[in-house]
C-alpha cells in the first residue's frame, strides 16, 4: 500500500524574515546583552532557516523553530572558544562609552537582563512574546513543571530586585 503525504507548503524566507525578525532579533538581544553578538545569532538563525526551511512544516512549527534555534545559537555562542577568551570591552576600556544595549530606562527591563539565562528566556517568552507555560516548555524541552518553577524563582528574584531599587514599593 502507497501512503499519501500531505504536501508540505515551502517557507517564504523573506516572509519570516519581516514577519519574525524581530522577534527573533529581540531574543537575541536579551540572551546576549550585546547589539553585535546578537546581530551575529540573528543572522545564524537566518541562514539556518534557508537552509532547513524545507523541514519546517507550517507557520506555528515555523515559529517555535525560531525560538528554539535562536536559544540554542545563543547557548553556542556563550560557550564558544572565541567567547571564552575575550574581555567585554566595557572591562577593557573603564568607565568610557560602549556600544553595549541601549536601552530604554525601564528598570523592570533592566531587572530581567540582571536574571541568569534559564530565568531570562522563561520570563521573555512569557511576558515579552506572550506564550503559555505549555509553549515555552516545547520550545525550551523542559517539563511544564520546570517551567512553572523557573517562572516562579525569577518573579521572586525581579521582586527582591525591584524591592531594593524602589525600597519595597515594587509589585512583581
Amino acid at each position: 500500500m502507497r501512503k499519501l503525504f500531505k504536501k508540505r507548503e515551502a517557507v517564504d524566507v523573506e516572509e519570516a524574515l519581516h514577519t519574525y525578525g524581530d522577534m527573533v532579533y529581540r531574543l537575541a538581544l536579551v540572551q546576549m546583552k550585546n547589539r553585535s553578538e546578537a546581530e551575529d545569532v540573528f543572522q545564524e538563525v537566518f541562514l539556518r532557516l534557508v537552509r532547513y526551511k524545507e523541514r519546517i512544516d507550517g507557520q506555528e512549527h515555523l515559529k517555535a523553530w525560531l525560538i528554539r534555534v535562536t536559544v540554542n545559537c545563543c547557548r553556542k555562542q556563550f560557550h564558544s572558544a572565541y567567547r571564552r577568551r575575550t574581555v567585554p570591552i566595557d572591562r577593557e576600556i573603564g568607565s568610557e562609552q560602549t556600544y553595549e544595549m541601549d536601552l530604554p530606562g525601564d528598570p523592570v527591563y533592566d531587572a530581567v537582563l540582571g536574571l541568569q539565562d534559564d530565568y531570562r528566556s522563561v520570563i521573555h517568552l512569557f511576558y515579552y512574546e506572550q506564550y503559555s507555560v505549555h509553549e515555552i516548555a516545547e520550545i525550551l524541552d523542559l517539563s511544564e513543571t520546570a517551567v512553572k518553577t523557573r517562572l516562579s524563582r525569577a518573579r521572586g528574584k525581579l521582586k527582591n530586585i525591584l524591592k531594593g531599587e524602589y525600597g519595597g514599593a515594587g509589585t512583581v
